[in-house]
């Protein structure tokens, strides 16, 4: 398939289990993680991937627990 045709997947979705969506889901993931490579970085990208990793080399990052980064998320995400 030539990569500018326009490749439309039709999955039966009202017809499909929780697990047959998950796995739907998970198999294109797990291939694009495979070949990470291929994936198309830009470079501001990078930069913060290496700024940050440099963050945690020099161990001046800070992480959140899940319960906490997903409360600010929905504090920035809620309009107030």
């Amino acid at each position: 398939m030539d990569q500018n045709e326009d490749m439309d997947a039709v999955l039966p979705l009202d017809q499909m289990t929780v697990e047959e969506k998950l796995r739907a889901v998970e198999e294109p993931w797990d291939d694009l993680c495979r070949n990470e490579k291929q994936i198309p970085m830009a470079h501001w990208q990078k930069e913060l991937l290496d700024q940050r990793q440099r963050q945690i080399d020099a161990r001046e990052a800070k992480f959140s627990d899940w319960e906490s980064a997903k409360n600010r998320i929905r504090e920035r995400t809620s309009g107030r």
